[in-house]
């Protein structure tokens, strides 16, 4: 059996980055920290760069003090707001796979891909249009 590289690079003469995305979020705050990061239309919320790493290590401290780790993986299940990216930058930092659900599943789907994927944790919104989020967990 011989390793391989976990990705391709396609024709493109532009290098991959070496770095992991938390790497790579940290150099963005520390060039552009008070410049607009995230801006959330419909939540009515901007953010600068600053503003969104503070949110996101404050979450990244708590999934380390709640027992996450490194390898970990925790499921995301909600539409596009803006916890959404807080939620990936804090699990990139922190080193924990994060696992994107299908908002339009229901509770069997729910209940496939958090098995068949090893997730420990869960982020969800209390409800989404017709479905309540909290009950098909509970």
């Amino acid at each position: 059996m011989t390793m391989r590289i976990s990705y391709e690079q396609g024709t493109s003469s532009t290098p991959l980055l070496s770095e992991t995305i938390g790497a790579n979020f940290k150099t963005a705050v520390a060039s552009f920290a008070d410049r607009e990061a995230l801006v959330s239309v419909h939540q009515g919320i901007r953010m600068t760069y600053r503003e969104l790493y503070l949110a996101t290590e404050t979450l990244a401290r708590a999934l380390v003090a709640d027992g996450f780790g490194k390898g970990d993986r925790i499921g995301i299940w909600s539409p596009n707001r803006y916890e959404w990216t807080v939620v990936q930058y804090a699990t990139a930092l922190v080193g924990i796979i994060l696992v994107n659900i299908n908002p339009a599943y229901r509770t069997s789907e729910l209940e496939y891909v958090l098995a068949q994927s090893g997730c420990t944790g869960l982020f969800a919104m209390d409800s989404y249009r017709s479905s309540n989020y909290r009950a098909m967990v509970t």
